[in-house]
């Protein structure tokens, strides 16, 4: 039986994504069964083939519940187990309590969560925080010991692109940080707007931050020492992380794609402890590089293209030993969120979307998640590796698009193509 046509709303609202879609899309799907439309109301039926790609706020969920053999969008309804950082602590450690011995337990710091709105609250905060604690009081007797103090990273709940995230080692460090976020008084505030034109947010200093606008936080043990790259690389001496695009599909299979990218910080790694107290530039420590501004070039690389001899503490095929660790770990995560949190992920059988997944390798090789994005920037990979995010979306369109419709390729019925199959279950949702 020959396919029917598809009709595809294809709006992401981003200038370096669009064009890459549509591009995907019509060179995968035959030109005689797509027909690009903008607007649903040009669908000549109810009944008909509708394919949506937009943005979240744009998709028509109502529809994609109504239909759910002939629509398809690209996001899930329900994924906060895996987006929203303090979601993804409890995900993880629901799934360790039930499998101690999973993957996750080795490649995912521990966690601990706390709310808090304004710093004067901060000690009923973390009445129960006791690996804090502990950690302090460790600090503590090791006094000016600092190259041997255990480091810990905050990170709001629901921010991204960086914001809000600090460094500390001892109480007073974390209480100043919530000090230096309480709103100013009106007083302060007009004085500020007086002398600087406007909020530090305005400005762009990227210090606009309020706590209690934030209220969730985690805690985790900071990774340190990172795997530096040795010289020549233009990028040697500074620290990254790596960007891996997962693509889920339906209820639920997940695919890792291949090609990654390798996101550099601004400047030369220093351990925390030979800055003193860190400060609100953590420029060589923080590797999105959204908040490189002039810095940012040379800070994306492919990560198949950094050199294959690593550091003497890794492996000699290091980059393949990373990326089947980091296989592992995505297919246990996304099977922990659907069983364990299946209030907070629930994939649906006419949905697909990829999701930027955020790993840090240490000094031995060992690959840690660092956290899940979902409508991850495209943009930042830039110009120069544009091909890298063009062979994702033509991988999405034969993995995630065309079998739904009844469109069936070659590469991915084989399994073939960049995409790595790391999950297959059935949770039963038709």
């Amino acid at each position: 039986m020959k396919p029917s046509k598809i009709y595809a709303l294809i709006d992401y609202e981003d200038e370096y994504v669009q064009p890459l879609l549509l591009k995907a899309l019509q060179s995968r799907i035959p030109p005689e069964l797509l027909v690009l439309i903008k607007d649903a109301s040009e669908l000549p039926s109810p009944e008909s083939k509708f394919l949506q790609w937009r943005q979240y706020e744009s998709i028509d969920f109502d529809r994609l519940m109504e239909s759910s053999t002939s629509v398809l969008a690209n996001s899930y309804v329900i994924r906060k187990a895996l987006i929203r950082k303090h979601y993804l602590s409890t995900t993880v450690s629901h799934w360790l309590t039930k499998h101690p011995e999973s993957v996750l337990k080795d490649h995912v710091k521990p966690s601990v969560e706390f709310e808090v709105d304004y710093a004067e609250f901060l000690d009923d905060a973390l009445v129960e925080a006791y690996e804090l604690k502990e950690s302090w009081a460790r600090n503590e007797v090791l006094g000016e010991d600092g190259e041997s103090k255990e480091w810990w990273i905050l990170k709001p709940g629901m921010s991204d692109r960086g914001q809000g995230i600090r460094l500390f080692s001892s109480e007073e460090e974390l209480q100043a940080i919530f000090q230096e976020w309480d709103p100013p008084s009106d007083d302060e505030d007009e004085d500020a707007a007086s002398h600087h034109g406007g909020s530090e947010e305005q400005n762009g200093t990227g210090n606009g931050v309020m706590a209690s606008q934030l209220r969730h936080f985690i805690a985790q043990p900071y990774v340190h020492p990172p795997l530096i790259l040795p010289p020549p690389h233009p990028s040697a001496g500074r620290k990254f992380h790596i960007r891996t695009y997962v693509l889920a599909v339906g209820a639920l299979e997940v695919y890792v794609y291949k090609p990654m990218l390798a996101l550099f910080a601004g400047k030369p790694y220093v351990g925390p402890s030979e800055e003193g107290a860190p400060k609100a530039d953590l420029s060589s420590h923080l590797t999105n590089t959204c908040l490189q501004s002039g810095e940012r070039e040379g800070s994306v690389h492919s990560f198949w293209q950094l050199p294959a001899a690593g550091p003497e503490s890794t492996r000699e095929d290091w980059k393949e030993d990373v990326f089947g660790q980091i296989c592992s770990i995505t297919g246990e995560v996304f099977e922990a969120a659907a069983r364990s949190m299946s209030v907070h992920f629930q994939p649906l059988p006419n949905a697909f979307e990829v999701f930027g997944l955020d790993f840090m390798v240490d000094a031995k090789g060992k690959t840690w998640l660092l956290e899940v994005n979902a409508f991850p920037d495209f943009a930042q990979t830039g110009g120069e590796l544009r091909s890298l995010i063009q062979g994702l979306f033509e991988e999405t369109v034969d993995v995630g698009i065309s079998p739904f419709f009844g469109i069936e390729h070659t590469t991915a019925a084989q399994g073939r193509g960049d995409m790595t199959q790391v999950l297959k279950i059935d949770l039963g949702r038709r």
